[in-house]
């Protein structure tokens, strides 16, 4: 477990060596797709690159080797380069298979098959005419019998082969034998490695890779459909198992690991040829199918297995009844038993078999030996990380990964066998990141405490952590019973004793640990001597003994009586002393593995042996109830939508579920408020035919229902003429103008309305969001992503208000952002609700948590029943009708009805003359109840308006009544849980919820029966993969369908992906791709927003070159703010050069603790400048690219100007990562580091950070170092064409009449007097 030796960190190459480099020169020369003129291709050229220096050149492969291929120019150089390039293809793109070999042992093992099978496996493998599999007869009989569609295609490949020539039949046999071949040439490398003498590396490094290999064919359907047959035919498994490679403790280690993941996938639970998952009941007849056919054989043909044949299955199925039996036959025997099966080729007679036993023996036993569920494996697993998993570079490799080696972890790669199988390598990949978490946890905490070893033997604590403390007593308390079927027990809990003689902030910290909080129970036995220095450097542990970790979740705290002290609103009661006890939940799987090791092979009890409990921050700590999430999902029938079940799994047509194609699309949509104007409209569909209903111009006003031609796609093929006319009938729309009903004559009654003019880009997207099916909108910044989403969310509540709709966002900021616009549109606010936390942080006074609603229905409730009241006083009724919402009920039913009733058959229209207009206010019932109103009521000028007016009274008056009947539930139930349920279940028709608060309340939604028709996903890209899948399953199926009609999803892969801290899951296990991002990678369609308006066209150049065509809304051209120049500060944008300050450029205190004291300097004094000038504080941020700057800029700020009222402190100092979706008017940015690019040269950061600011951004840096990275080139080159000393005005206060324009000129005149670079002073 001791930590690797860190590798030496690759330096990148600078522009300027790249543009230098042989390669490059050679590509602008021959390939370089942006050379019109290319030279032929020569042999040459790739044999001086392979000998010279064979790098991942850019287009290398698909416009210079692959394309100029042939057998007639192949040789060696050749397809090496191919290989390599290959590789590399793979590693980025992530294709289906990775063929990751080392280089020259690839071209030993596989010659000049290696091109034939590249090409086979990247154009022929879904072709099944194509895939043929080497078989001896009779296996090929039996597979052709279990799947008798696959004869006719046999047949034909057949009669293709006939038509051949026989060189060309010849080249197809080798190409269909070519596997086969591979895995033979695999078994003898791996025979050659010996038990315990000396091996090279580079062995056992192929055979890892090769099981590689294996494992990534046998994960993806279109591979593992043939290829299963064939891996199954090499009986592969049984010689890796029976391998001295397998009991080679540690150069075997990986090669293990990766021949299990290899034996999950050849048993997984999938129909091979259907690609149907396959359930327990299924996989239990295989497996009974199996035993049965061998027990036939036995009865037939072996006399001396007849008691073997005539037991029963359970009696038999296991490995030591299977060993008993046939254990004691001749190899002879065996290899008749395994021919009879069709496993082996029959045996000639009078000759012996060349397998050995043990093979044979291995060969029968293990594909009859009965196999526990992959749910039940999953089931026993325990969620909390041991020491053994935690410190196992295999599986949870250091943050030093350098990507050279294969790990034993499973991939997110484009596509999926099942549901199942995406789960359950979520589940892995989620539980093995939460482990890396877990350890950095455990090793600052524990590392802190400083355990020693003190002169009698035992441990003594030289330090302390804010995190951890050690443990005075540890008793098991409880071991209930397990349950039926169950060998694991339902309940252990135990009881954990600690002293907090610690500052009263950190104790109040301890006694605060709620319920179900994880905490770890932690043995130290050190045996270094008091006053050792702790070493960040070495192996953590040997350096302090760590023993075992064990997970465990709170229960409570336990009071002075040692009952445990419940979470409520009464206050806890105060504890005396220092010591606490708090009652903790042990893993009930992880217990019974323990004691059963404890007792069987005579190992130490470890729950006797705990010193040391760590807890962890509460954000961090949830990844048991997801994992819990997860498994639960993988126990039940996961029913997604047949619409998106495909995709999810990467299979079929990528666009099937766009509402163009969906059958039930919907032809009228009313747009309510989207529009502006019919010019509006008009523009949003630009070659569309907009054909108005109504002819007046002054009657074409908003709102609009516009009915869109609906094509089914099916039908005959037609003339000429007829797809004419049908192309312009598909290009019509018929627009309808209607009038929202009058609401009432209060001027609150008047619908909030939107004011945004939308792009027709932005008008698409909201088109595709209120259809159904997948919706997929990509927002580069500033381009509204918010304001798409939230007029999708008040169109889909307007033409469908029987529906719930279900937003989910990566972070409370951004829920909170999308419920503050929700709220200016017309959208009642009693079907709102906001879960979770973070509701605290609405710009609003109103709470929209489940008890904020609540406190506001009730409150609604008492406002409603006094309108009642004065109502009923209005009309001179008696009585008390506004005693409760029952009564209220019968009062508008048995008087308010019936008078408006009357008032109606007095005033309507009786045959072809209209009443008299007057009497329309004279007959009006509700004169005295709308007094307050503003008047006159009733205008006088025409009877349709009039008669309008009235109707909107009586709709306000029917709203107060139909509210108080929803809220008529809240008198029933009595307590506030219950009434929040029912507001959640029944009454809301927006929830928004973190997708962290999905994953970890999915159980409690699914029980309370939670429904919803929609899910809307802000900030997509930045989600998990599970953490989006999850809330597409917060509620049971209808009638074993999933009631899901939309899933619009909103974001933009080319910002920041998730958070992945580990280095190898995030690049082999490729766990940053987010589901968005896989998505448009698969090719599902979607709307590229273009046009974005919150930076000056200017600041928007430098990012706007990583998307297809983001160009600028007019108002960034035209609104005084955008054309206005900064004051004091000669430019807009500026990168300024920072050389070392006292001699030190970045330094590093604690590890990637990276932190460059001039930049902070710096920044912070042109932030004093600032607002020295008038800037505001609050529309200036400070973003760095390193915690350790953001802490030290900090630090600065609080020294020079924290307290000072003329200066204050900036709205933000934070990271570019933390301020993704946020904007500031003015940016200050330090990018830090001095020696090395560092994490900036992702690109997707680069785009953050350079598209934050509105009106400014003022970038300091080392221009040296990154005006030389490749990867930022673009945004440099522009950043580094302005001087490189910041430019300023002094005498310019805030704010300025001065214009950017003048920007370019005083630039010109610069360069043309070649001035100094410095201050300049305008008049």
């Amino acid at each position: 477990m001791a930590a690797p030796a860190q590798p030496k960190k690759i330096v990148a190459p600078t522009v300027s060596q790249i543009n230098a480099e042989f390669v490059t020169q050679l590509a602008c020369k021959y390939w370089a797709p942006h050379i019109k003129k290319k030279s032929p291709f020569d042999i040459k050229v790739i044999e001086e690159i392979y000998e010279k220096e064979i790098v991942k050149s850019s287009q290398y492969l698909e416009n210079y080797l692959w394309m100029n291929y042939s057998p007639e120019v192949s040789s060696k150089a050749y397809l090496m380069s191919i290989c390599y390039h290959f590789h590399s293809f793979l590693i980025f793109k992530v294709c289906f298979i990775v063929f990751r070999f080392y280089h020259i042992a690839l071209y030993h093992v596989l010659g000049n098959q290696l091109i034939d099978y590249l090409v086979f496996i990247l154009l022929n493998i879904e072709v099944t005419g194509n895939v043929t599999v080497p078989l001896f007869q009779a296996r090929l009989e039996l597979e052709l019998k279990k799947t008798p569609k696959l004869r006719k295609f046999w047949n034909l490949i057949k009669k293709n082969d006939e038509k051949m020539d026989p060189e060309a039949r010849e080249q197809a046999y080798q190409e269909r034998r070519f596997l086969s071949q591979l895995i033979q040439k695999f078994i003898s490398v791996l025979k050659s490695v010996p038990l315990s003498e000396p091996v090279t590396m580079d062995k056992v490094h192929y055979c890892e890779r090769f099981i590689e290999l294996m494992i990534d064919l046998e994960a993806l359907l279109p591979t593992r459909r043939w290829f299963n047959t064939i891996l199954d035919d090499s009986h592969l498994l049984v010689h890796c198992y029976l391998s001295n490679l397998v009991h080679r403790e540690e150069d075997g280690h990986l090669f293990s690991q990766l021949l299990d993941m290899l034996k999950f996938y050849t048993g997984f639970e999938i129909n091979d040829q259907t690609g149907n998952a396959l359930t327990e009941n299924e996989m239990t007849t295989i497996h009974y199918d199996r035993i049965t056919s061998l027990q036939r054989a036995a009865f037939a043909h072996f006399p001396e297995l007849y008691d073997f044949a005539l037991s029963n299955v359970a009696e038999v199925d296991t490995r030591e009844s299977l060993v008993k039996f046939f254990g004691p036959l001749s190899s002879n025997t065996l290899h008749q038993v395994a021919s009879y099966l069709c496993l082996l080729p029959t045996l000639p007679k009078n000759e012996d078999t060349t397998f050995d036993k043990k093979f044979l023996l291995e060969l029968l036993v293990s594909r009859h030996e009965r196999r526990i569920s992959q749910i039940q494996q999953l089931n026993q697993m325990p969620l909390y990380p041991t020491e053994k998993i935690i410190w196992d570079e295999n599986i949870v490799p250091t943050e030093y990964y350098s990507g050279e080696g294969c790990l034993a972890l499973p991939k997110l790669n484009l596509q999926f066998l099942t549901l199942h199988d995406y789960l359950l390598r979520n589940f892995n990949l989620f539980r093995l990141e939460s482990t890396y978490e877990i350890r950095q946890d455990i090793e600052d905490s524990v590392s802190r405490m400083k355990p020693w070893q003190s002169e009698y033997g035992g441990v003594v604590f030289g330090g302390w952590a804010r995190m951890a403390q050690p443990i005075v007593a540890f008793t098991v308390v409880e071991v209930a019973k397990p349950n039926i079927g169950e060998n694991w027990p339902t309940r252990v809990r135990a009881d954990v004793t600690i002293n907090l003689n610690v500052r009263d902030h950190i104790k109040d910290e301890w006694e605060g640990l709620r319920k179900h909080d994880v905490c770890f129970l932690i043995t130290v036995r050190p045996t270094k001597p008091y006053g050792t220095k702790f070493d960040r450097r070495r192996p953590f542990i040997e350096q302090v003994g760590l023993v075992y970790v064990r997970g465990c979740e709170i229960q409570g705290m336990l009071d002075d009586k040692g009952r445990v002290i419940e979470d409520g609103p009464e206050p806890r009661p105060n504890l005396r002393g220092e010591s606490r006890t708090f009652r903790v939940f042990l893993d009930p799987n992880q217990y019974q593995q323990d004691m059963t090791n404890t007792i069987q092979n005579g190992a130490e009890d470890v729950y006797e042996t705990f010193n040391i409990i760590m807890r962890r921050k509460p954000k961090e700590n949830n990844f048991k109830a997801v994992l819990e999430t997860i498994r639960n999902l993988m126990n039940t029938d996961c029913v997604v939508p047949d619409w998106l079940h495909d995709i999810i799994l990467g299979y079929g047509d990528p666009s099937s579920a766009h509402y163009s194609k969906m059958p039930n699309q919907i032809a009228t949509l009313d747009f309510n408020d989207t529009f502006l104007s019919i010019e509006h409209l008009k523009a949003s569909f630009p070659g569309h035919n907009v054909k108005v209903t109504v002819d007046d111009p002054t009657l074409q006003i908003p709102p609009f229902r516009i009915t869109f031609p609906v094509r089914s796609g099916k039908g005959k093929k037609r003339k000429d003429a007829d797809e004419d006319e049908d192309t312009e009938e598909a290009k019509t729309l018929i627009v309808e103008p209607h009038v929202i009903p009058n609401r009432g004559p209060y001027p609150y009654n008047q619908p909030k309305r939107n004011t945004i003019q939308f792009t027709h880009t932005q008008i698409e997207a909201i088109r595709a969001g209120m259809q159904p099916g997948l919706t997929m909108v990509v927002g580069p910044p500033g381009t509204g992503k918010t304001d798409v989403a939230v007029q999708i969310i008040s169109n889909i509540y307007h033409n469908f208000p029987e529906q719930r709709t279900l937003i989910v966002t990566h972070s409370n900021q951004a829920l909170n952002q999308l419920f503050e616009k929700i709220m200016a549109l017309d959208i009642d606010e009693r079907h709102l609700l906001r879960l979770g936390h973070g509701e605290e942080e609405l710009e609003t006074e109103k709470d929209f948590s489940r008890y904020g609603r609540v406190n506001y229905v009730l409150a609604r409730r008492i406002e409603l029943l006094e309108e009642v009241k004065r109502l009923q006083k209005s009309l001179g009724v008696p009585g008390d009708a506004s005693y409760t919402c029952e009564t209220a009920g019968y009062f508008f039913l048995y008087q308010v009805m019936s008078r408006w009733e009357e008032y109606i058959s007095k005033v309507k229209n009786k045959g072809s003359t209209l009443p008299d207009v007057t009497e329309i206010s004279t007959f009006f019932p509700f004169h005295e109840y709308f007094a307050n109103a503003p008047q006159p009521i009733f205008k006088g000028r025409s009877y349709e308006e009039d008669m309008e007016i009235a109707e909107g009274c009586f709709r306000h008056i029917k709203k107060i009544f139909t509210q108080l009947e929803e809220f008529r539930a809240s008198e029933l139930l009595r307590s506030g849980l219950d009434r929040s349920k029912y507001l959640l279940v029944k009454e809301a028709k927006i929830i928004a919820m973190t997708c962290t608060h999905a994953a970890l309340k999915r159980h409690d939604l699914v029980k309370l029966g939670f429904k919803y028709d929609n899910i809307l996903m802000e900030e997509a890209a930045q989600i998990l993969e599970i953490e989006t899948f999850i809330p597409l399953l917060l509620q049971n199926p209808q009638d074993g369908f999933s009631r899901l009609k939309r899933w619009i999803m909103i974001g933009d892969h080319h910002q920041l992906p998730p958070v992945i801290k580990n280095m190898a899951f995030q690049k082999y296990s490729n766990m940053e791709q987010s589901l968005f991002t896989r998505f448009v990678r698969v090719g599902v369609p979607t709307v590229d927003l273009d046009a974005q308006g919150r930076a000056r066209a200017s600041l928007c150049n430098l990012y706007n070159w990583r998307y297809k065509n983001l160009g600028n809304l007019p108002h960034v051209q035209l609104l005084p703010e955008f054309s206005t120049a900064n004051a004091g500060l000669l430019y807009d944008f500026q990168l300024i050069n920072v050389e070392d300050f006292q001699g030190v450029g970045e330094s590093e205190p604690n590890p990637y603790f990276y932190q460059n004291l001039g930049e902070a300097e710096y920044v912070v004094a042109l932030f004093m400048y600032m607002c020295l000038l008038g800037y505001p504080a609050d529309r200036i941020s400070i973003l760095t690219t390193y915690n350790g700057q953001k802490h030290l800029i900090r630090d600065i700020i609080n020294r020079r100007c924290g307290n000072n009222p003329l200066i204050g402190r900036p709205n933000k100092v934070t990271t570019v990562d933390r301020f993704q979706g946020q904007q500031n008017d003015y940016i200050l940015l330090s990018l830090v580091r001095t020696r090395a690019v560092g994490h900036l040269r992702d690109v997707r950061r680069l785009v953050v950070a350079m598209s934050r600011a509105r009106l400014g951004l003022y970038i300091f840096a080392r221009v040296s170092l990154f005006q030389n990275c490749f990867e930022l080139t673009p945004a440099f080159s522009q950043l580094t064409a302005r001087p490189l000393h910041l430019h300023i005005i002094p005498t310019e206060p805030f704010p300025t009449t001065r214009k950017v324009e003048l920007l370019s000129l005083c630039f010109a005149f610069f360069h043309l007097m070649k001035c100094p670079e410095g201050s300049l002073d305008f008049k």
